[in-house]
């Protein structure tokens, strides 16, 4: 069995080493406060049985994890669900969403079905499944573009395959940077773009808890015909409160999550 470090260490490496961005960040951060710490990472899938929450769930669930709180996202149409490890504080939260899918057109139900449908259920029953990042085979742009149509968040999965959509800082851990007005300048000074889909900051110390964003970076990605910079992955960053009995607040405020979402949009 893996332990939780095993498995974020693993995604850490593909999320840095697809996205030099995120990589970049990470590096400006670590100068300025002289370590970083990590929040949460997040997922996102489809609701299919064969790969919905509950599926890439299990490793985490296999290390110790428990799922906390489950959320609803209207507009975006998507489930999700976070978990914490309640052995060890310090292991970052776990967010996976999934679209779903019955809410779109029928055209796109059966195009993701149809991609579904095309993976070996042996790459399905994995214990890796989490990590594959080819899981779509190779994409197609005119796939791709119909997806976009009905879903970005459908789009982006389908070149991204089984990732971490995004790492997030603790900004409480950071002495300098230590509220995210000060992070967001910090970032904007070097050249980065914060996502400013309802505010630059989502959230506030009312509801305990406070985050930003980048925009993805753009990646090339090989279709089959030929390749294309679409947007890739993201770093997020996030302040927490505490409520009234002095706990720290670790779940996460839906209308705020709905615009972070937005980092990973081409338009």
């Amino acid at each position: 069995m893996r332990s939780y470090r095993e498995i974020i260490s693993r995604l850490w490496d593909d999320y840095t080493r697809q996205n030099r961005d995120v990589k970049r960040v990470y590096d400006l951060f670590l100068k300025e406060e002289g370590k970083v710490m990590n929040d949460h990472i997040a997922l996102r899938t489809f609701d299919d049985p064969r790969v919905n929450i509950e599926v890439l769930a299990r490793p985490f669930l296999a290390c110790g994890y428990h799922k906390a709180d489950t959320y609803f996202f209207e507009d975006k149409r998507l489930n999700a669900a976070h978990f914490e490890h309640p052995d060890f504080p310090e292991a970052p939260l776990v967010f996976i969403s999934e679209l779903r899918t019955g809410d779109f057109s029928q055209s796109f139900q059966g195009t993701i079905q149809g991609i579904l449908n095309k993976i070996d259920p042996l790459r399905l029953e994995s214990d890796d499944l989490i990590f594959d990042t080819e899981i779509f085979g190779l994409p197609s742009k005119q796939v791709y573009q119909r997806l976009l149509d009905e879903s970005e968040y459908a789009g982006w999965l389908y070149i991204n395959g089984f990732r971490a959509n995004h790492f997030t800082v603790f900004i409480n851990g950071n002495k300098k940077l230590d509220t995210l007005e000060k992070a967001n300048q910090f970032l904007k000074d070097h050249g980065f773009q914060i996502n400013s889909a309802g505010g630059e900051i989502k959230g506030k110390p009312e509801e305990l808890l406070e985050q930003s964003s980048i925009m993805a970076g753009r990646i090339g990605v090989h279709f089959l015909e030929g390749v294309e910079e679409v947007p890739g992955c993201y770093y997020e960053f996030a302040r927490r409160y505490h409520d009234q009995n002095g706990d720290l607040f670790t779940g996460f405020i839906a209308k705020s999550a709905d615009k972070i979402f937005q980092s990973t949009d081409t338009r």
